[in-house]
């Protein structure tokens, strides 16, 4: 019989730590076990079992401050999605420690996202912006028909919707995929993203593409990519109905970064949707 993996998750009094601890310790995504729980000392779920905080019985883990006491635990991996500001001591403790990482937080500035990339000079890292198989498929899609509409005159827009407590806009998702379109348009995504407009903006660039961030109620996560030109547009789109889609693919990945070499890798390669895959 398969040992169990032992589970460290950072971030886990947040919306995506509790689903993933609902899930891994109710045994509903098998072949897990939370080992540590860690999270910013001012959450008011500090100390408290982090089963019971998810909605289960008592699984013996107290959500706690202590990152090097949980690393101390001997997990097998860990999986993050804390805040942004939290990635460079994460990296660090975790790079030093050899545990493979799987990190979902999204907002990171350059700073943050290079202690990934050091850190993955030594780690497996698999670093997304959004874990699910829906939204990475959507990412192939979405820059194949980039490829294939690219000189045709299609105009892109991307849209996104998230719940009223969403801290960065737009998402990492919007942005990723924002990069799918620029990546078949042969475009540079910086010198051509433009986010919301206001005001008199005269005509549309041919070489734009545009990002529209809406906030509202519990929605998990919309998002579409619009193609048009004249007499004609396309949609691309991907709608989250439940936060459990994302803790089955953090998961997912979890079960798949220990014992791979020191490398950043995606949710594509997790997923095999890279040309010629890694799985």
């Amino acid at each position: 019989m398969t040992a169990p993996i032992q589970l460290l998750l950072i971030g886990a009094a947040g919306r995506m730590g509790l689903a993933i601890t609902r899930l891994a310790g109710s045994g509903l995504v098998p072949g897990f076990r939370i080992t540590a729980a860690v999270d910013s000392p001012s959450s008011p779920l500090m100390g408290k079992d982090v089963g019971v905080a998810a909605g289960l019985p008592p699984l013996g883990i107290a959500i706690s401050s202590d990152l090097a006491a949980a690393i101390a635990a001997g997990p097998d991996v860990a999986i993050d999605f804390s805040a942004p500001a939290a990635a460079p001591a994460t990296a660090e403790a975790l790079a030093n420690a050899g545990i493979p990482w799987v990190i979902g937080t999204t907002g990171l500035n350059d700073a943050e996202k290079a202690a990934l990339q050091a850190a993955a000079d030594r780690i497996p890292v698999m670093f997304a912006a959004n874990t699910s198989l829906g939204i990475n498929l959507l990412y192939v899609l979405v820059e194949q028909a980039a490829r294939a509409l690219r000189g045709r005159g299609y105009d892109c827009e991307i849209t996104e919707r998230h719940h009223r407590h969403k801290k960065d806009a737009p998402s990492g998702t919007a942005l990723y995929l924002g990069r799918a379109a620029a990546d078949g348009y042969q475009w540079n995504l910086a010198q051509t993203a433009v986010h919301g407009r206001s005001g008199i903006t005269g005509e549309r660039p041919e070489q734009q593409i545009g990002f529209h961030a809406l906030r509202g109620g519990d929605i998990p996560g919309d998002h579409t990519v619009l193609f048009a030109t004249d007499g004609e547009t396309i949609e691309l789109s991907h709608r989250a109905t439940s936060r459990d889609t994302f803790a089955i693919g953090a998961l997912r990945a979890a079960a798949w970064l220990p014992g791979r070499p020191p490398a950043l890798y995606s949710m594509r390669d997790v997923l095999n949707l890279n040309p010629g895959g890694t799985s």
